[in-house]
């Protein structure tokens, strides 16, 4: 009998105590194996909960950012033994009820890389609250990744994702950022290395529990991601050399599994 592939969700986890329960209770039990929540450095009750409710709980000594978060998450799904990696904000921002189906993508290798795409419609986008201004900027951004890097994904930015145990084994991921912009250059690399990239519309909730960068960081983040696209360029046009795009041989890493 075939083994079933282990599913680990990983929920970076700052101050969620008014929603990550609810985020929990959301999600599949006959589809997770387990949910790890790494806490980094939260001021309320969310280790409190997240241990109250069975979870894996990884607290941070000092606070390491979004990306630094995520690099915790993902060495201990890896360590456990995660044949497919969900990510899931425990904001309560998006529905974590569609975690069965997003792994499917993975588990029948339809995909390497799952994105939730929050923009199915502009007016649904809108009136589930995302303020204009991330609308805007989700948009140009998407638009430009998608023409430069040859994806026709919904949108680039989604917290919402999901990862063969390869894809996290393969990209150099502990070479990006600590903060917001780990997204756009691991999203970068996945193309890089020539992991399949999908999406699935995603209902999400906007409201004042929920995390969401300033208008200020949305702009670094951007300018900070368009950086990356010229990184990206650059390494893979031998202008320079980078360990975070390194030299590959053509070959997608799983094509032979």
């Amino acid at each position: 009998m075939a083994k079933h592939p282990k599913v680990i969700v990983v929920m970076p986890a700052y101050n969620a105590e008014k929603t990550v329960e609810a985020t929990v209770r959301d999600i599949p039990e006959s589809v997770v194996d387990e949910i790890i929540l790494v806490d980094d450095c939260s001021s309320d009750r969310t280790v409190e909960i997240a241990r109250k409710l069975g979870l894996t709980v990884i607290e941070h000594e000092h606070n390491r950012g979004y990306g630094g978060n995520q690099k915790t998450c993902y060495d201990t799904a890896l360590a456990h033994g995660a044949d497919h990696v969900i990510m899931i904000h425990p904001d309560y921002q998006y529905d974590s009820r569609l975690a069965g189906g997003i792994v499917t993508f993975l588990e029948n290798r339809i995909c390497d890389v799952i994105l939730g795409n929050r923009i199915r419609t502009r007016q649904e986008a809108l009136s589930c609250g995302m303020p204009l201004y991330k609308y805007a900027f989700n948009r140009m951004l998407s638009f430009g990744e998608n023409l430069m890097l040859g994806q026709n994904l919904g949108e680039w930015h989604s917290g919402y994702r999901a990862y063969r145990r390869e894809v996290l084994e393969t990209i150099p991921y502990h070479e990006n950022s600590d903060n917001f912009v780990f997204d756009s250059q691991f999203l970068m690399q996945a193309v890089h290395f020539g992991f399949r990239i999908g999406d699935v519309p995603v209902p999400v909730r906007y409201m004042k529990e929920a995390s969401s960068i300033a208008f200020w960081a949305s702009t670094r983040y951007g300018l900070h991601t368009l950086g990356t696209i010229v990184d990206f360029y650059s390494c893979r046009t031998g202008l320079r050399k980078s360990a975070r795009f390194p030299k590959v041989d053509g070959s997608r890493p799983g094509d032979t599994a």
